[in-house]
């Protein structure tokens, strides 16, 4: 029997959209071309800037991925400080963009305001929901569950801080908003799960950017008995990390792969913002934007996990680390997202 080019059509963009609204990662070496010309998308960093270690630059990551795999234009609005959002956001939708991408938390009042004040441009924001910047079908947020990740790295530490007569690990966060807190959350749950009664140091430098603040507060924790330190707070981050090099101890690492940053790094949790923000555009320049919704990047559909882990780390610890990632996807262990 013969079948209609355009049945078939039709049923090739309906799988596509079924793939974007369940949250799947599409992103692929053979990309299809945008289907809409002229498509414009813009991202607007958030004050850690697109040269930190991770979270904003691989949102540029994904955002060049795509003007050269799918023939978009793209946008990238670099801000300073908080006092920059509005006009980025302002600046991106003057110059035509059909979809601004926000790549935090922190410019979620500035994306509701906007997204009310102009419905016919898309929003999407990452590490927060559709709700919060407006709740309309402009609207999109791209979520990560970075306690699971957080988790797993939760149980190497625990093992190591345990391994070296310890009885204590850090975290070192950077602003206390939830993006921050969940990372942290499920390492310190799953810690204390792996090694019974394992405490878990929790301190924030209120910034992402300055080195010495993590550092600081780095110090502070190994003062108290921290074996391990866990940054969450991007560039400041790195100096927590070379505060645990300094003495003797072990870093890991967030969002990136920061393997290399110091010494001794144990692990690091990752969180695809490149695969998010990529995937985001494909959709929506396809003709998919997944308004009124969020879309979760979790274990189970590799968006957020693991790095390089140090040889210095035994085979048993993980196997444990990886019953731990069972668990998880299957359902049967969840960790939490709040403190």
């Amino acid at each position: 029997m013969k079948v209609s080019r355009w049945v078939t059509l039709a049923a090739i963009g309906l799988v596509a959209a079924i793939l974007v609204a369940g949250g799947a990662l599409i992103r692929s070496g053979s990309a299809p071309a945008a289907h809409k010309a002229g498509y414009t998308v813009a991202l607007v960093g958030d004050t850690a800037g697109f040269n930190d270690n991770g979270f904003n630059k691989n949102q540029l990551k994904g955002l060049n991925e795509a003007a050269a795999k799918l023939h978009i234009t793209a946008l990238p609005e670099s801000s300073h400080s908080g006092s920059d959002y509005g006009p980025n956001v302002n600046t991106a939708i003057r110059k035509g963009a059909n979809l601004v991408i926000a790549a935090g938390y922190l410019l979620g009042p500035t994306l509701k305001t906007y997204s009310k004040k102009f419905p016919n441009v898309d929003f999407a924001i990452t590490d927060d929901t559709y709700k919060d910047i407006g709740g309309g079908k402009n609207t999109q947020g791209i979520t990560y569950a970075t306690q699971e990740g957080g988790c797993l790295v939760g149980v190497l530490a625990a093992k190591m801080s345990q391994k070296l007569g310890g009885h204590a690990i850090g975290a070192v966060g950077g602003i206390k908003i939830p993006s921050v807190d969940s990372y942290i959350a499920g390492y310190k749950y799953c810690a204390a799960k792996a090694v019974p009664g394992m405490k878990t140091i929790v301190q924030y430098s209120n910034d992402f950017s300055a080195e010495d603040k993590c550092q600081t507060v780095a110090q502070n924790e190994i003062g108290q008995g921290a074996k391990v330190l866990f940054q969450v707070a991007g560039g400041c981050g790195l100096g927590a990390l070379k505060a645990a090099d300094a003495a003797h101890l072990w870093g890991i690492g967030v969002d990136a792969d920061e393997y290399g940053v110091a010494k001794d790094i144990l692990t690091s949790a990752t969180k695809k913002t490149d695969v998010g923000v990529y995937d985001t555009i494909a959709a929506a320049a396809g003709g998919h934007f997944a308004g009124g919704s969020d879309s979760l990047f979790n274990l189970k559909n590799n968006g957020v996990g693991v790095g390089r882990i140090s040889p210095s780390v035994p085979k048993s610890w993980i196997t444990l680390m990886n019953s731990y990632k069972a668990k998880i996807i299957a359902g049967t262990l969840k960790p939490p997202s709040k403190l």
